[in-house]
């Protein structure tokens, strides 16, 4: 076995109805589901905030969810409370296949930190254990595919890529976000360009 199928935040909050709900999100479930009967190994990640993070938009005076604003050093999109720890919002869809699923990988608990990619938190330094557990389970490629294709899929993608994972996407198992008019574009495009094959 040496490909697994990376599932990235097929959670409620990102659903219709969610806290942060990617348009047509629920689409990808079905794909994800059929995708499942057919892998070999499958792997989630989990956006898994703690109450209060530093992403979130209420955490900070004056700061409107959608904003720019630095965090820790860096650039960080103000989000409205999302996938915080236990909550509905943070569990997998009720349509998802969850009992299919060999591993799960929580992100973004740190809270002074965002964690997009499941690989790394934002700042690239603290691992999430993604790549430690697929090279021990001796994974070398990956088929990735969730929510959303302009934040998580495309940060994941681009370490596993950085990682020396051989990456497929399929855009049928992706929706995203466009907070700004062509993000889900460059995002496919800057994909593509580092080395994942698109379909």
């Amino acid at each position: 076995m040496n490909r697994a199928l990376l599932l990235i935040d097929l959670q409620n909050d990102f659903l219709p109805g969610g806290a942060l709900a990617v348009p047509d999100g629920d689409a990808v479930i079905e794909v994800a589901n059929q995708k499942i009967q057919h892998a070999q190994h499958v792997v989630a990640t989990q956006d898994w905030h703690p109450p209060g993070h530093g992403s979130f938009a209420s955490s900070h005076d004056g700061i409107e969810i959608g904003d720019v604003f630095q965090l820790s050093g860096r650039d960080q999109v103000a989000w409205p409370d999302h996938c915080v720890q236990g909550t509905f919002g943070a569990e997998f869809s009720n349509e998802l296949h969850v009992d299919e699923i060999d591993h799960v990988v929580c992100k973004g608990t740190d809270p002074t930190v965002d964690s997009y990619s499941g690989f790394f938190d934002n700042d690239g330094q603290n691992p999430t254990g993604l790549d430690a557990y697929l090279k021990a389970m001796g994974i070398t490629k990956l088929e990735i595919m969730g929510l959303a294709t302009d934040y998580c899929v495309m940060f994941t993608v681009l370490d596993a890529l950085q990682l020396g994972y051989e990456v497929e996407v399929d855009l049928a198992g992706c929706r995203g976000v466009n907070l700004n008019e062509g993000d889900v574009d460059r995002a496919i495009a800057t994909m593509r360009t580092a080395g994942a094959l698109v379909t």
